[in-house]
């Protein structure tokens, strides 16, 4: 069970963006449901690793362009970035947290761009076959897995550990 499980990696999560779509588990596996939050960030925007890893999957599903990079720390931890409009790297890449994987258009392929022109970023964690909601991880939840949100818009050289 993942309650007694401690990650041993550290998320940087967009801090400066506001969350417009909060994760809702879903009931089943191929139940509706958000597997992930989505931000609201500026049109154009770079989207940077929010972790070390090796990208795992760059593609387009139902007409979303996604990145997935994988832990370095922690293979069972997967980061999906979703919404891209064009894509810096490819299957294989080794990313540094703050590497660029891509940007945003002005909307994802679903129009979901709003009035202000933001788009719309999808961001979801995997651990191994288990949607976690990314800020709820952040936060230190009961999985007691550490993460570690940044505050400001650079990424951090390093994470806070807590046992």
């Amino acid at each position: 069970m993942l309650s007694t499980i401690a990650l041993g990696v550290c998320l940087a999560l967009p801090s400066n963006a506001p969350v417009i779509d909060p994760f809702r588990a879903p009931e089943c596996a191929r139940c509706a449901g958000n597997r992930g939050i989505e931000y609201a960030v500026p049109a154009n925007a770079v989207v940077r690793s929010g972790l070390p890893g090796e990208v795992v999957f760059v593609g387009t599903v139902a007409k979303v362009q996604y990145v997935v990079v994988r832990a370095s720390a922690d293979p069972r931890v997967r980061v999906t970035y979703g919404g891209l409009a064009d894509v810096a790297v490819v299957q294989g890449d080794e990313v540094r947290r703050g590497d660029v994987l891509g940007t945003m258009g002005e909307s994802d392929a679903r129009g979901s761009g709003d009035e202000r022109g933001n788009a719309r970023l999808h961001l979801g964690v995997r651990v191994g076959d288990e949607y976690m909601d990314p800020l709820a991880v952040a936060r230190g939840s009961a999985a007691r897995p550490r993460f570690r949100v940044t505050l400001g818009r650079g990424p951090t050289s390093s994470c806070v550990r807590r046992p």
